[in-house]
């Protein structure tokens, strides 16, 4: 019963509380944003959402976040490393995890809820198995039960072990339970990113680089995204 009307009633309700809420913050995170990023300080960028009853693929997406690194280009015109454009203020949203609040506007209408998986990248589901996929049965999540238990600093294939784990068996309860434990995490500030790193790897190059995949598969997996994108 919940998890198939309940709980997009809780996430409506939810979403259009803390969006009331904190609407000033949001405000003053755009205004500093705009003068940090030197433009526009929100970023959006195509994800998978749920799958279609109707067609049986993921629903494809825009995600809407608070950008947390600039637009600089090399003198050819090639985006600088992730490094170098992660400025003092986009660590500070990442760390706080306040570049994510934005994502209430995609739970309030329906493209992500509260809790569930996280939104990966178009290409990362490229190299998802058909088992792994089954995470998009249910909607995309701002919080998850992998991101309660590492988040960044546990691999892919744990990631989505949880991630298949939660879909198993949805409830208030669990939900909640997560939701508090996110809070917890965020006053910690832990695992926002990878140990060593500014940016988590992609989960195809992390396949590559463990040896999973091989240049061929990695290219055709790439080519695969690059026109599901291009469809959009």
């Amino acid at each position: 019963m919940y998890a198939r009307f309940l709980k997009r009633l809780f996430d409506f309700f939810i979403s259009l509380t803390a969006l009331s809420v904190l609407s000033p913050l949001l405000v003053l995170l755009a205004i500093v944003g705009a003068v940090a990023m030197r433009g526009n300080p929100f970023f959006t960028q195509l994800r998978p959402g749920r799958i279609s009853k109707k067609t049986g693929k993921e629903k494809i997406f825009k995600l809407i976040k608070f950008r947390t690194m600039s637009n600089k280009k090399d003198k050819d015109g090639n985006l600088l490393p992730d490094a170098v454009r992660l400025n003092k203020y986009g660590k500070l949203l990442r760390s706080t995890s306040l570049d994510e609040l934005p994502e209430l506007l995609n739970i309030l209408v329906g493209h992500m809820a509260i809790v569930g998986p996280r939104p990966q990248l178009v290409r990362d589901m490229t190299f998802m198995t058909p088992e792994q996929r089954r995470r998009h049965s249910v909607r995309p999540g701002l919080t998850g039960l992998a991101q309660v238990n590492g988040r960044n600093n546990i691999t892919w294939e744990e990631k989505f072990e949880y991630d298949l784990k939660y879909i198993e068996k949805i409830t208030l309860f669990i939900d909640i339970k997560i939701l508090f434990a996110t809070v917890g995490k965020v006053l910690k500030r832990s695992d926002t990113v990878r140990e060593g790193t500014d940016s988590d790897m992609d989960f195809g190059d992390w396949l590559m680089q463990e040896g999973k995949v091989n240049e061929e598969t990695y290219n055709e997996k790439q080519k695969e995204a690059r026109e599901l994108l291009e469809v959009q």
